[in-house]
């Protein structure tokens, strides 16, 4: 495999303490992280202060980078402006973290939906507040990539499109997380060929629609193997991060509307380095088949 895929990962599912995330993906031979949970506080609770003192000097002494920042961003229900405010301001702060951290991607989403309602009904306002977020990202000259994530405006992959084509920018761009389509009912393939113009960085998160359950990356309907051969065919040269979501992990009660014991398929039992382990060793096999010339389905 060419050195233009990197794989990195949430490393706050292996463990809430980051000297332990740091150790168990350096003993993967990782070189990079998306960076969400440190010592159990969000990313987006930090200062730059904070980050330049307790967390960088161990990122360089570990000899990890950062290839995201996996903010909360619209991760708040669509009328709430005093929430959006503050989330402006959190942006601000997180753009000259990501300066810091030589980190050109902050990760967002686009708004929870108000239950049983319409999404469509709130598309002008949804695009409205992105562009808010676009402008400030390009003034910082970093990149927010938006996650196709359950609940909020832009889970399917239609309106990820209109967003994306609305905004129009080159500081936003599209997060491809293949568990999400699935448990919002869409076909990977379809969404990839719709979206696959806008894909800047490329979540490894498998899922079965049958119990919108997750499951080890390649083994779910996700048809990760496939897509990840037409992605690298095409010229892709991102990331390529790990989400597992395979074990119960600390953070996760801050990451779902659901409740946190439906997202999870199998393997219970593991610890968080365990699951984290399994998804590595899984994907890493996806990409030797691969490159390998084999067929992949």
């Amino acid at each position: 495999m060419k050195q233009t895929i990197e794989i990195s990962g949430f490393s706050d599912e292996i463990s809430a303490d980051f000297n332990t995330q740091l150790e168990v993906v350096a003993n993967l031979g990782m070189n990079y992280i998306s960076l969400r949970g440190i010592d159990g506080r969000n990313v987006g609770d930090f200062t730059a202060e904070e980050i330049q003192e307790s967390v960088l000097p161990r990122l360089r002494a570990a000899g990890i980078g950062v290839s995201s920042i996996g903010s909360p961003i619209g991760k708040i229900f669509v009328q709430d402006e005093e929430g959006f405010r503050k989330q402006q301001e959190m942006l601000i702060r997180m753009c000259g973290i990501s300066r810091l951290l030589n980190c050109k991607y902050i990760r967002i989403f686009s708004f929870y939906i108000p239950k049983g309602q319409n999404p469509d009904g709130y598309r002008d306002e949804v695009i409205a507040k992105i562009k808010i977020l676009a402008a400030i990202a390009e003034q910082y000259g970093v990149v927010l990539l938006h996650e196709n994530e359950k609940d909020i405006y832009g889970d399917i992959s239609r309106r990820c499109k209109e967003i994306l084509a609305e905004v129009n920018s080159p500081h936003f761009k599209a997060i491809f997380d293949f568990a999400n389509f699935v448990q919002c009912g869409e076909d990977t393939q379809a969404c990839y060929n719709l979206l696959k113009e806008d894909i800047a960085y490329i979540h490894i998160k498998d899922a079965l629609s049958t119990d919108h359950e997750n499951v080890l990356c390649g083994t779910g309907e996700g048809q990760i193997p496939s897509i990840l051969a037409q992605a690298i065919h095409s010229g892709y040269t991102g990331f390529l991060t790990l989400e597992p979501h395979l074990v119960l992990f600390d953070s996760l009660k801050d990451l779902e509307l659901e409740a946190a014991e439906n997202v999870i398929k199998d393997n219970k039992g593991l610890d968080g380095a365990g699951g984290y382990k399994l998804q590595y060793e899984a994907l890493t096999a996806i990409l030797k088949q691969i490159e390998s010339g084999a067929t992949v389905l």
